[in-house]
């Protein structure tokens, strides 16, 4: 019999973990509706869906205690400052879902001129949820999408703003 190769374990980092997982499962969320994608974000913290068991407390009181924004609906120019507020009044570390159509890239109404081309450009995404309006099972799916994206960041980066690369959904 020939020699086993051995291949080293990667390491173990059980601080990382342990901080991860806290993060991963309390996130306090902070909607920011503007149209109908507003409804189906109340659907998806109603009892048939209710995406508390996955560790997500659906209402902030404000904006210093979120760390997960939820921008639903469409994004006008004028709407536009009053969200980069909200974001830059949230601590770090913080995440955004864009949910729906209109908040990804201006939906049905992207050749209006008065219509923001998507969230993306005002505050950085990490989990697009496609659809008009997106069913609440959809906003289920990017949260587990963004529950991972935190499982397996490190923190120092995410502090230093290194991490800016939206999570992939498929």
């Amino acid at each position: 019999m020939g020699l086993i190769e051995h291949t080293p374990l990667p390491r173990l980092q059980p601080i990382k973990f342990v901080l991860n997982w806290g993060r991963r499962y309390s996130l306090w969320v902070m909607n920011f509706g503007l149209a109908c994608c507003a409804i189906e974000f109340i659907a998806a913290s109603t009892s048939k869906h209710d995406f508390i068991r996955f560790g997500v407390i659906p209402f902030a009181h404000g904006p210093r205690q979120a760390d997960l924004l939820v921008v639903a609906g469409t994004l006008t120019d004028k709407m536009a400052p009053a969200l980069k507020r909200v974001y830059d009044q949230m601590p770090e570390p913080k995440y955004v879902i864009s949910f729906g159509s209109c908040s990804n890239c201006g939906g049905p109404y992207w050749d209006s001129y008065s219509v923001t081309k998507g969230v993306d450009q005002i505050v950085p995404v990490d989990v697009y949820v496609p659809g008009c309006p997106p069913r609440p099972e959809a906003l289920l799916h990017g949260i587990v999408k963004l529950q991972e994206k935190i499982a397996n960041e490190d923190i120092r980066e995410k502090w230093s703003g290194k991490l800016t690369a939206p999570a992939a959904t498929s």
